[in-house]
């Protein structure tokens, strides 16, 4: 498993697996709106990954 936060639910945590996101690094690669696009990832979900990917110096790609 990689290192998506628990925090966001197990809903959004098994949809973006089921993308192929199954790490915060992953993650970085895709805009806030492509994620959001993904059924089940929703506002809060993008907050926690947004706020853990910060503290690992890490963003989402502009878009």
């Amino acid at each position: 498993m990689g290192d998506l936060p628990h925090s966001m639910g197990k809903t959004a945590t098994r949809e973006l697996q089921r993308a192929g996101i199954d790490s915060l690094q992953k993650a970085s690669a895709y805009t806030e709106g492509e994620l959001l696009a993904i059924h089940g990832v929703g506002p809060k979900a993008i907050r926690i990954m947004k706020e853990t990917m910060e503290e690992k110096g890490l963003t989402f790609r502009d878009g």
